[in-house]
């Protein structure tokens, strides 16, 4: 999710309040009328269906009987400060949710009973760092595991008083980092403000135990047990991949590719600088750059229109140092319409606190739906430069045309030590990315092999460790 609001999108709802892909307001009582529920969204058909089963499960708890106070956000993540004022002399806290966080809300008043309304408070499941990594931009190197940040799959909470405080200091000084990686934990450090404000409260009652589970009966929020499959998987040869490498990276990364996923793929070729016909390698006409590679991706995206490979529904683009499961990126696509326009992985932010854009993350792997990459480049949008980020590139543009990029957690940058461990527990992942200091087939084959072809489509979320 953005860290911030863009201007447009405060302007939409400023302009139309009751449009329910921003905002979605009940009231029908007196009981938990001192807790605002905050879900987070996206702009996304399949996304705002899950927001809606969240918001419906939340009332029928209510039986019609007490008030809730139910704020659908799309993409916005802060808009809820920026109506702050509007809550703040009626309500207590603010609770986020997820679309996959489940909630007992008799469990959940008692659990926010037991702090002082009056006070600052910051509430989650708390998950740390075993060491730096790049994602958190190594932050607390000398002790990692001393910062705690939440997981927002089991929601979190922010007192009125805490969040009435950061609604000013938003206004007077935005999000400080030219890019926003992990919202989770910019989010703690942006609460925590170098010992000013509240560390993390770990409230045990926050779960991400799958929903099901017998010990869920403790919780006061869970996850949903159901995995991402929402029909009949894609089928493989509805998928086109593109693999990006060069020549100096033909005989180490490319063998992992073929020993690991992709054997999984139906369409695959690999885009190169060097021609190899042992491999087989394609040469796009792009001199290797040591850095950026949009030249080489843009490409990729013309390839992919063309008559010079089968016309199919979806584009993943990966570079030769991911690792991913194509059965389970099957059975995930099964959740999205593919005549809209679909940028789908792991979601970064440039510049968001200065009204910047946010981006697929090459590395975790970029889905793109065929009508996505039409509108792309009917656009007129191109590279500056061969050497360009591409990945940046491509949300420029996507945010000129007002296309959503899509984010889903199960795609990641960096290798599963960048992650904390109760994080990974309830996820079944999609992607890892980089070779560095570690054994790539071993983790492919502990993360993301399937015994069976077809296993991790209907595999439930797993049990925290």
């Amino acid at each position: 999710m953005s860290f911030l609001c863009l201007e447009s999108e405060l302007l939409a709802l400023q302009q139309n309040p009751s449009d329910p892909l921003l905002i979605s307001w009940f009231s029908m009582g007196h009981h938990l009328r001192d807790v605002v529920f905050v879900i987070q969204s996206q702009r996304n058909s399949f996304h705002v269906r899950q927001a809606e089963k969240l918001r419906k499960d939340l009332l029928l708890q209510t039986q019609y009987k007490i008030s809730l106070q139910l704020l659908i956000i799309a993409e916005c993540f802060f808009l809820s400060f920026s109506l702050s004022s509007q809550f703040g002399k009626n309500s207590s806290w603010i609770m986020f949710l997820e679309e996959d966080t489940r909630v007992k809300l008799q469990k959940l008043h008692e659990v926010l009973k037991k702090f002082d309304r009056r006070k600052e408070w910051f509430l989650g499941k708390p998950l740390h760092d075993e060491e730096s990594t790049i994602i958190h931009h190594y932050a607390f190197s000398e002790n990692p595991a001393a910062f705690e940040y939440p997981d927002f799959s089991a929601g979190w909470a922010l007192s009125i008083p805490l969040v009435n405080r950061l609604t000013s200091k938003i206004e007077e000084e935005p999000l400080k980092s030219d890019f926003t990686i992990d919202l989770k934990h910019e989010v703690a450090l942006y609460i925590w403000e170098d010992r000013k404000g509240p560390r993390l409260t770990g409230v045990p009652e926050l779960c991400t135990i799958p929903e099901h589970n017998p010990r869920a009966q403790y919780c006061a929020t869970t996850v949903s047990s159901r995995s991402p499959l929402c029909g009949q998987p894609v089928k493989s040869d509805n998928i086109f991949v593109a693999v990006k490498t060069c020549k100096k990276f033909h005989s180490d990364r490319v063998p992992v590719v073929k020993k690991t996923w992709g054997k999984q793929a139906s369409l695959l070729e690999y885009y190169s600088d060097y021609a190899d016909p042992s491999i087989p390698t394609i040469n796009l006409g792009v001199p290797n750059t040591e850095r950026g590679h949009c030249g080489k991706t843009f490409a990729i995206l013309r390839r992919f229109l063309s008559n010079h490979v089968p016309n199919t529904d979806w584009l993943l683009i990966v570079d030769d140092d991911t690792l991913i499961s194509l059965p389970r990126l099957q059975a995930l696509l099964s959740c999205y319409d593919s005549s809209e326009p679909v940028c789908l992985g792991e979601r970064y932010g440039y510049g968001l606190g200065q009204g910047g854009y946010s981006y697929i993350t090459g590395g975790g792997g970029m889905v793109f739906s065929r009508e996505a990459v039409v509108q792309l480049l009917a656009s007129g949008c191109k590279c500056y430069s061969n050497d360009a980020p591409d990945d940046m590139v491509l949300g420029m543009c996507l945010n000129a045309l007002r296309v959503p990029v899509t984010h889903s957690p199960l795609f990641h940058q960096a290798r599963p030590e960048d992650y904390a461990k109760e994080f990974l527990a309830h996820q079944t992942p999609i992607s890892f990315h980089k070779h560095w200091n570690i054994d790539p087939i071993a983790v492919f084959n502990k993360w993301l092999k399937d015994d069976k072809h077809t296993e991790g489509l209907q595999k439930n979320t797993k049990d925290e460790l």
